[in-house]
């Protein structure tokens, strides 16, 4: 049955080729059929596995993509959690279609991927492997699903790929990002809805590219048709940089920024030059023409100062920068932060404790950054995403032929691929006991025995690890072992929950303004933003805004765009009571006078007359 469906789909493949017969889905894979047997001279029957490299040779090939790895990971890490439940895997490759950075999901979905070598350093260049998602994708340089018996190779028909191009600062191809289901449940619709959510998501980690590489110029976040393009500024208001869909827009091209033309003959719009904050304003065409609303964020050397800018260009950045950033006004954190800058280079593990969502692993990457292991590798693995028959040979790796299905070359662990640098252990407490023994082993000897070798490899990493779990009670009852416990806690910081931080409305701000840059929040979806108490912490905040920055009409968030549910039916009406309680106590206090009682809780006197409003609190003023 499988060798007639081959032969037929054979057939399709060629009559398609000859203009005899169209596939359904669109014109866009049938002109990839025609490339792959014209240009590439493939043939649609030939079996057998994807090119995959070596681990020198994934590392030679990994190189120039580090940085961008590092920038994008914890999008890609996000979007595997989105995306895990419906069995995609989610890859990131370079142009040349090689896949350099991989999470699979769940173990039955995983070890179908590993036995069709879907993983990190196989090559799916549409000149090999025929139409495909990633191939055709770079081959395009468009986003593209290819769904299933739309696969050039009939050997690719179980699989659907929806891929989006990911483009550097310069707006020039730098890679792809695919995702890859095997369901044979879920229709075409529904890995169309996978595209876009993976096209968002490529368009962020674009974002986060501009964004560092033109950290030390102003960045403004100008509206186009519903999206949105950076440009990047010097401080004599000169272009030094513009993403694709800018260049686009304004009809801009490298030589037109190289020759650091004036940025007023394209857009205007006014903002004060000594702030250092980002400002909401309104753009307009060099011609006067309204663009829309967007924002513009200072160098990141004027962000923590509300002075005039020097006209310096290399002004140094704090290596504790994004330490820095991510703590806010929150005093606990900042307090936490201080210490971590105290250990900055000493080789001291971190134990981060939060609630689930809280951004951990964004604080164990802003560590890592400031450290004096900032430029090599940052290695990350969530214990409890990982199958645990998986754990053991992600984590230490192992050598040619260990078991069935082993890549031929062996592979090497993650630990291995950290030395030197800093190795994340993620959700720490959902280790199995016998690999917590084995890693025990590893930080005390510093060497490490990948699976079937017959010598240790020596290693130097600092390790990070984060835990939801409570690890103390669990190292009291025997549920983890105590003495790697006192292993992992060098520092131990706890990071609040959302709901818990002092600044919880200078975050949501921030996070409004990076998820709907073209939006504005209306007094009364903000009053409920402001309220709610997050279960879900950073990560549903940054879901909630995102959702509702598709959402909104005219550029506006209003309460209807807010997906907001209750949790567990008491979270929210308690924080609400305590909140009540806490302020009415302040009040009586200070005699009903506003202003004091603000001081006194830290407020600011325009906050706490909101959350009075809010509560439905009575005032004798």
């Amino acid at each position: 049955m499988a060798s007639l469906s081959a032969s037929n789909h054979v057939a399709r493949v060629l009559s398609v080729a000859n203009h005899v017969a169209e596939v359904d889905a669109s014109s866009r894979i049938a002109s990839s059929w025609r490339r792959c047997l014209i240009s590439h001279k493939l043939d649609p029957a030939r079996q057998g596995p994807p090119q995959t490299l070596t681990e020198a040779e994934i590392r030679h090939v990994a190189e120039p993509m580090e940085e961008t790895i590092r920038l994008v990971s914890p999008e890609l890490d996000d979007l595997a959690r989105v995306l895990r439940d419906a069995g995609y895997c989610v890859n990131l490759a370079d142009a040349n279609a090689t896949m350099l950075f991989s999470r699979l999901p769940g173990e039955a979905d995983a070890r179908l991927f590993m036995d069709w070598k879907i993983y990190t350093g196989s090559n799916f260049a549409e000149a090999c492997e025929g139409t495909n998602g990633l191939g055709t994708c770079l081959a395009e340089q468009k986003p593209i699903l290819v769904h299933r018996d739309e696969h050039f190779r009939a050997q690719w028909h179980m699989f659907s790929c929806a891929v989006a191009p990911l483009f550097d600062h310069a707006g020039h191809l730098a890679g792809a990002i695919n995702i890859t289901s095997c369901r044979e449940d879920l229709e075409r619709a529904a890995h169309q809805l996978a595209l876009a959510v993976t096209m968002e998501a490529t368009r962020r980690m674009e974002g986060a590219i501009f964004r560092d590489h033109f950290r030390n110029a102003w960045i403004a976040t100008v509206p186009d048709n519903g999206g949105s393009g950076l440009l990047a500024y010097d401080d004599d208001r000169r272009i030094v940089g513009a993403c694709r869909s800018a260049r686009a827009l304004l009809g801009l091209t490298d030589g037109l920024i190289a020759s650091g033309i004036d940025l007023s003959r394209y857009v205007k719009f006014d903002h004060h030059a000594g702030r250092g904050a980002d400002q909401l304003v309104q753009f307009r065409r060099a011609d006067g023409s309204a663009l829309g609303q967007g924002h513009v964020a200072p160098p990141l050397r004027a962000r923590s100062s509300t002075s005039p800018l020097a006209p310096r260009r290399d002004a140094p950045v704090d290596r504790f920068d994004a330490l820095h950033r991510l703590a806010g006004r929150d005093p606990g954190l900042i307090r936490s932060v201080k210490r971590l800058r105290s250990i900055g280079d000493h080789n001291l593990p971190v134990l981060l404790c939060g609630e689930t969502g809280v951004g951990k692993d964004l604080f164990a990457r802003a560590i890592h950054a400031g450290s004096n292991r900032a430029r090599s590798n940052y290695v990350a693995l969530n214990c409890a995403a990982m199958p645990e028959s998986l754990i053991d040979a992600e984590l230490f790796g192992y050598e040619a032929g260990a078991f069935t299905g082993a890549r031929r070359d062996g592979s090497k662990g993650l630990i291995v691929q950290a030395d030197g640098g800093t190795l994340f252990l993620d959700e720490i407490g959902d280790m199995p006991i016998a690999l917590q023994t084995r890693l025990l082993r590893v930080l005390e000897n510093r060497e490490v025995w990948p699976l079937g070798a017959l010598k240790p490899v020596a290693v130097d990493i600092r390790l990070i690890s984060a835990t939801h779990r409570d690890l103390g009670r669990m190292a009291e009852e025997g549920a983890f072992r105590a003495d790697l416990y006192f292993r992992l806690r060098g520092l131990e910081v706890r990071l609040p929950a959302l709901r818990e931080r002092a600044d919880r409305d200078d975050v949501i701000r921030q996070i409004a303004r990076e998820e709907a840059p073209n939006c504005r929040v209306s007094d009364e979806a903000w009053s409920r933003l402001s309220a709610y108490s997050y279960p879900g912490n950073m990560r549903q905040l940054r879901h909630v805004l995102r959702l509702a920055g598709c959402t909104a009409e005219g550029g506006v968030i209003t309460d209807a765009d807010l997906d907001l549910p209750p949790f567990g039916g008491r979270a929210e009406p308690d924080l609400a009571a305590a909140e009540r309680a806490t302020i009415v106590e302040a009040l009586r206090k200070h005699g009903g006078r506003v202003t004091e009682a603000a001081r006194a809780l830290k407020l600011g006197r325009a906050t706490l007359y909101r959350k009075i409003k809010q509560l439905k609190i009575e005032t004798a003023q």
